[in-house]
């Protein structure tokens, strides 16, 4: 939960801020919450003061463009979905339309009765010790709602992150919570709150950061994410991942205010998100200061421009994927002679050959930056005669293919991230239980939608953009004004400078945070019992059970085995692998012990492509 929140009613406004520290008022008095009044700051902020509007919110508009956008996302309200809440007026709003989309605006009546299929997550990031009763109230709200809550606890089990990171840390262990309620209730989609002003922090973040065109087209409309974690909770065991759709991105910050009044919902503000600490509110309070009509659907313009850019990128990847790759049990051989590199663009082929790597590697940041550069003049070499280790992986000409294609496979010398979870048990009845055929149906309905906007390369702006070029060409192209191009430079330049002027020693510490990988110990902490599996290098399934055929040939001298297999005294000793009378394998090092049958099945956790995304 959000560090000292400020409740904000539906009835009561304050017209101007002031610093009078006051105790914040709850929807249900029954409900106290322990925690010093200090933390609160009480400013009940709302955009240009909707309440003074004569004219009652016409909430009809908004839920006509809500079922718009689900049926986008392939949809329908029989489907099981899962809410990320956080309190705010953003998520509310969520709750409140997702809500009516799903009782098509029918009532639950007075019986308590939960809306069906729907699931609201707060996640307590346990960071301060009230964030549990804020938690808790949040909660009481949705519950008021009809919609289920369930409250998720995050466990900082390598201790609080540092200031600097904290929002990135909590992120991360807030999607973690997520997509393990999500695995639990066998729910495969969340619904989350970004709207359209996100978007455009996110923009002019990313242009100070030097992104190009792929970050600038910002947040996915609707993407699969897939955990660093297997579940096998509720008999299901499988790395399907979660759909995460983001609904309300044509809506504004001003419509979320509107919404939660229409519905007559209470919300919380956030005093800490006016702290400057943090990049995202810098960046909001200078769009505060610039941000006329003009301004905003003349950025917002710029941004669709990227998204489009973005989405052709993804139409020819998706396509090279399906024509010039072919992969085998852990590794991938490219035929050059079909990806022709010297007819695909240069955003498209180093994209193309980023999501290859991130797939061999299971690595889950991009190739970017010098080594993107490196691996697409590796790529238009043709034929093929070097080899090269990059990212995680090496490539080399493939054996007999005369340099016409290559092999990309898993580095020997390639570590796993600190944070990954090398093994994570399972049986191995349950990792044979699909994800319900619900997700993969709701995918196909999404992309048909999708297969319907089919871009061409003129359709596009940006392929050829850099990210300094961006903003100029749009202004060439008549996407911004001077005023507006001016505006967003002025905004890129401050928060530019603000992040240049880090010590070479707090940017040292910034990417080993972000990037670094270091290697792990690849043994089970825990035994694994027989007839279960384990994800081995985040790519491979591991199996093993008794040999009940084993012939007395079978043995080497490495082995003593006693043969009597329906013994509970049954024992092997071997130098690779010890079981005891418990059936208890030690390690996946069986080697060649004959008592052991041990299968490897390559189930990588994340698929080639990275699965479903649409930035339609």
């Amino acid at each position: 939960m959000a560090r000292g929140v400020t409740r904000a009613t539906t009835s009561t406004f304050l017209a101007t801020s002031f610093l009078k520290i006051t105790p914040p008022i709850w929807k249900n008095p029954s409900v106290s919450l322990s925690v010093p009044w200090t933390q609160f700051l009480c400013k009940c902020s709302l955009a240009h003061h909707h309440h003074q509007h004569q004219h009652p919110i016409d909430m009809s508009k908004y839920k006509e463009a809500f079922s718009m956008q689900m049926a986008m996302a392939g949809l329908k309200p029989h489907h099981r979905i899962a809410l990320g809440v956080s309190g705010g007026p953003d998520s509310m709003a969520l709750c409140v339309l997702t809500a009516g989309w799903k009782t098509n605006g029918i009532s639950n009546g007075e019986s308590g009765d939960f809306v069906d299929g729907l699931l609201a997550i707060v996640v307590d990031h346990g960071l301060r010790s009230e964030s549990k009763d804020e938690a808790n109230i949040v909660c009481n709200w949705v519950s008021q709602m009809g919609i289920r809550c369930e409250i998720a606890h995050c466990d900082w089990s390598d201790g609080r992150p540092k200031q600097g990171h904290l929002q990135e840390a909590a992120r991360e262990m807030r999607y973690q919570a997520f997509q393990k309620v999500c695995a639990q209730h066998q729910i495969g989609v969340l619904l989350i709150a970004h709207h359209a002003d996100d978007q455009a922090e996110l923009f002019i973040l990313r242009l100070s950061r030097n992104s190009g065109v792929i970050g600038l087209a910002g947040m996915p409309f609707i993407s699969q994410v897939f955990s660093t974690h297997t579940y096998s909770l509720g008999g299901v065991s499988n790395n399907h991942g979660v759909l995460l759709v983001r609904p309300l991105m044509n809506f504004s910050k001003q419509d979320m205010y509107k919404i939660c009044l229409g519905g007559n919902q209470d919300w919380v503000e956030d005093p800490t998100n006016k702290s400057l600490l943090f990049a995202r509110n810098r960046i909001r309070m200078s769009l505060r200061d610039v941000s006329s009509s003009i301004f905003k659907s003349e950025l917002q313009a710029v941004i669709s421009a990227c998204r489009r850019t973005r989405s052709f990128i993804d139409q020819v990847c998706c396509k090279l994927i399906n024509q010039a790759i072919v992969v085998k049990d852990g590794y991938a051989i490219i035929d050059l002679e079909i990806l022709s590199p010297s007819k695909v663009e240069d955003i498209c082929l180093s994209k193309f050959v980023s999501l290859v790597l991130q797939f061999i590697s299971q690595r889950y940041r991009p190739v970017r930056g010098s080594t993107s550069k490196l691996l697409l003049d590796y790529i238009r070499t043709f034929p093929c005669k070097n080899s090269l280790t990059v990212a995680g992986c090496y490539l080399c000409p493939a054996p007999g293919s005369k340099g016409t294609k290559t092999l990309v496979c898993c580095s020997v010398d390639c570590p796993l991230p600190s944070k990954m979870e090398p093994f994570h048990a399972c049986t191995f009845g349950e990792q044979q239980h699909h994800i319900p055929s619900e997700l993969e149906q709701i995918i196909v309905d999404a992309k048909s939608y999708s297969d319907h906007l089919v871009l061409d390369e003129s359709d596009v702006h940006f392929l050829n953009a850099t990210s300094e070029s961006v903003l100029t060409e749009a202004k060439r192209l008549g996407i911004l004004s001077e005023s507006t191009y001016r505006n967003i430079l002025l905004l890129q330049r401050e928060e530019t400078k603000r992040f240049k002027s880090k010590t070479e020693t707090e940017l040292s510490s910034d990417l080993e945070s972000k990037h670094g990988f270091q290697s792990v110990n690849m043994l089970r902490s825990e035994p694994l019992q027989p007839g279960h599996a384990c994800y081995f290098m985040s790519r491979f399934f591991i199996t093993w059970k008794l040999n009940e055929e084993i012939g007395s040939s079978a043995f080497s001298e490495e082995a003593n085995c006693d043969l009597n297999l329906g013994l509970e005294n049954w024992q092997c000793h071997c130098r690779s692998c010890v079981v005891g009378h418990d059936m208890v394998a030690e390690s996946v090092g069986f080697k060649h012990c004959p008592c052991l049958v041990v299968s490897a099945e390559f189930k990588p956790r994340v698929p080639l492509g990275g699965g479903h995304s649409s930035f339609i």
